[in-house]
């Protein structure tokens, strides 16, 4: 793509931008908060905004109905180049509790953070809307100064991702031969800090499980049947404390199977970030990782295995004492899996350790919960150099390609239904409020990031 071609179009976002901050804005006002019927019209009308602004592109956009909130669809396609499939939402969280907003949520403003940085606020300006829209603008543009996207562009935006996507999946399978492309471009991430762009390129998997070990028939008098009736809470703590060796590896067999190391280019990349115990658990009040031993903070947190307890209970947990062994305890535990696990086999997994420890006098139930594979990139995708360079290009500093230690599951989805591989690229900030009061976009990042998807387009044009 002709430098001068992408310069014009970097040139005319610039001298856009009001207009597409107006354009953000209008989107803004609308009261798309998905988890309420009461907001069903707002969802709809959401959608109705969103494809008019597309299809106003020359871009064939309609909206489709689902068993929930439609969905928008959109297609550029004039084969023989490239063909990305584009994911948004513009669905919202609620946004409760209101009177912990300082203004209005759905009355967005350009106002001044405390650092001094200029922010957008409102409900949805960085999850998703703004991100959406940096998209949208960035297509804009480039279809005002050329008359055409430099690829070809399937639009496919959501309007239930904060209720877990729950209708929408079900209307992707059911129309999946038309979303073929060659990949996904996701906007619903982060930036590695104010000045550092990023890609995500794993996300971590999840697998959740709850258990209940049940001993005598009742609780029982601890004075009378103290140091002969076996108690559960003692059963399960000693299991969930097995768990972990002394390195804080997990101890479930087979549990590491598969798991792969980061490539060692990536590794020392990783090493120059400024991810200490001081950056990132100095702020929640902690200091001394607690993950495995011998690895990066970084790896930590996002590109390993993960066993976390979320919940125990059992016996009398009220006011004074109550003297009881109590007749059953539970627990929660979480599993943060990476690429190269099996959610299945280790839930089976998990579930023979536990059961294999439990005495002749307890038995143990088990309750189904949420399951999903980790997604991982290949590190050599020719479209992740591509993204990762021209981004490097626009913010001047070396584009981080990072894990998260989070899960996003409708990635998981597009790997499931259609097969394709997702390019996550994002330009929130941690500290923008994202699902709490006060939500807000950096007015730099919404600049940028319209700026940032002009050259990945011209980029990824280039592909081969």
């Amino acid at each position: 793509m002709a430098n001068a071609q992408l310069q014009s179009v970097l040139d005319h976002i610039d001298k856009d931008f009001d207009n597409s901050l107006e354009r953000l804005f209008s989107l803004l006002r609308i009261k798309s908060i998905s988890a309420d019927p009461a907001f069903a019209a707002d969802c709809k009308a959401a959608a109705e905004h969103l494809a008019k602004d597309i299809a106003s592109l020359g871009v064939a956009t309609e909206v489709r109905p689902t068993a929930g909130h439609p969905a928008v669809v959109g297609k550029s396609v004039a084969g023989g180049r490239p063909h990305v499939l584009f994911y948004g939402h513009y669905d919202v969280q609620p946004v409760d509790p209101l009177d912990l907003w300082h203004r209005p949520p759905f009355e967005p403003v350009v106002t001044d953070h405390a650092d001094g940085r200029k922010i957008i606020v409102a409900r949805g300006a960085e999850d998703d809307k703004g991100q959406v829209m940096t998209f949208v603008e960035a297509c804009r543009a480039w279809k005002k100064v050329t008359g055409s996207l430099p690829i070809d562009v399937t639009f496919l935006i959501e309007g239930e991702e904060e209720v877990g996507s729950k209708n929408f999946v079900p209307f992707i399978e059911a129309n999946k031969a038309e979303f073929g492309a060659d990949y996904v471009l996701v906007c619903d991430t982060g930036m590695w800090d104010r000045d550092t762009p990023a890609i995500t390129t794993s996300l971590r998997g999840l697998l959740y499980e709850e258990l209940k070990i049940t001993a005598a028939n009742r609780d029982l008098h601890s004075g009378v049947f103290g140091g002969t009736a076996m108690n559960p809470i003692r059963v399960l703590t000693k299991i969930l404390g097995s768990l972990f060796d002394d390195d804080n590896r997990i101890t479930i067999p087979g549990f590491y199977d598969g798991v792969k190391d980061a490539p060692p280019d990536i590794l020392a990349q990783w090493k120059k970030l400024d991810f200490t115990p001081e950056t990132f658990l100095k702020p929640v009040g902690l200091s001394i990782p607690a993950g495995e031993k011998g690895r990066l903070l970084v790896e930590q947190a996002s590109t390993r295995p993960t066993c976390d307890v979320n919940g125990i209970w059992g016996g009398y947990i009220g006011e004074g004492s109550k003297t009881v062994i109590p007749s059953h305890a539970s627990a929660k535990v979480s599993f943060r899996l990476v690429e190269g696990q099996d959610p299945a086999k280790i839930r089976k997994a998990f579930r023979e350790y536990v059961s294999a420890r439990i005495p002749g006098d307890c038995r143990v139930e088990f309750g189904d919960h949420s399951a999903g594979p980790a997604i991982a990139l290949d590190w050599n995708m020719k479209p992740l150099a591509a993204a990762k360079t021209a981004l490097t290009e626009e913010w001047g500093k070396e584009t981080v390609l990072m894990g998260s230690g989070a899960s996003i599951p409708i990635v998981a989805d597009f790997k499931r239904t259609l097969g394709l591989d997702s390019l996550l690229v994002g330009f929130g900030l941690d500290d923008d409020n994202i699902h709490s009061p006060n939500e807000k976009y950096d007015l730099r990042s919404f600049q940028k990031g319209i700026r940032s998807w002009a050259r990945i387009l011209a980029a990824l044009a280039e592909v081969k």
